[in-house]
Formats: C-alpha cells, sequence, structure tokens
C-alpha cells in the first residue's frame, strides 16, 4: 500500500511497516496525544509551565518506531523514498 494509506492506518490504531526497510523487526505505531501533568515534570521550566497551564500540558501524537536494535524512536520522520513507497504494509502482532 502507499504512505497515504500506511498513515491512515496508524490513525486507526494498527502498526505498519516498510518491506524495503533492511532492519528486521521494525514499525511504526500512533502515540496518541495524551496530557503531561504537572507532577510528572522533572524539568523544572516545564514544571512551571504546566503549572502556569492549570496544572499540565497537552502532548501532541507522534509516529513512533521500533528499532531493529530494538528501541522505541520518538518522532519518527518519513524519509522521500519512505513516502513515495508503495510497500507498506499492515503489521500485525504475529508478524514481528
Amino acid at each position: 500500500m502507499n504512505f497515504g494509506k500506511a498513515i491512515e492506518a496508524l490513525k486507526a490504531g494498527m502498526k505498519v511497516a516498510r518491506k524495503g526497510w533492511n532492519g528486521k523487526g521494525m514499525f511504526l505505531w500512533l502515540k496518541p496525544a495524551a496530557v503531561v501533568k504537572a507532577e510528572w515534570c522533572k524539568d523544572p521550566m516545564l514544571k512551571a509551565l504546566a503549572e502556569e497551564n492549570g496544572g499540565e500540558i497537552p502532548a501532541l501524537g507522534t509516529i513512533c518506531m521500533f528499532t531493529a536494535n530494538k528501541e522505541i524512536l520518538s518522532g519518527w520522520l518519513a524519509s522521500q523514498t519512505d513516502m513515495l513507497s508503495e510497500d507498506w504494509e499492515i503489521i500485525g502482532e504475529f508478524d514481528l
């Protein structure tokens, strides 16, 4: 499938990957928007900003990647090749 369909799948809560990726087990998912409470903030500046904002800060959703090194990358960005590829697929839990 194309990149647009992959984004639609992410928005529907599915995981996606490209067949053309070299790394085994790599996939993307959409981490939904959330709220970060002031008491969770370790950084004093963020904590103060949250407190000034009624005790919380909205956190926007982001695309995350599970990498070939078995790490989570937050804020994955597509390359030109990724955006133009037609080899995107939906990943089920048993495909990993």
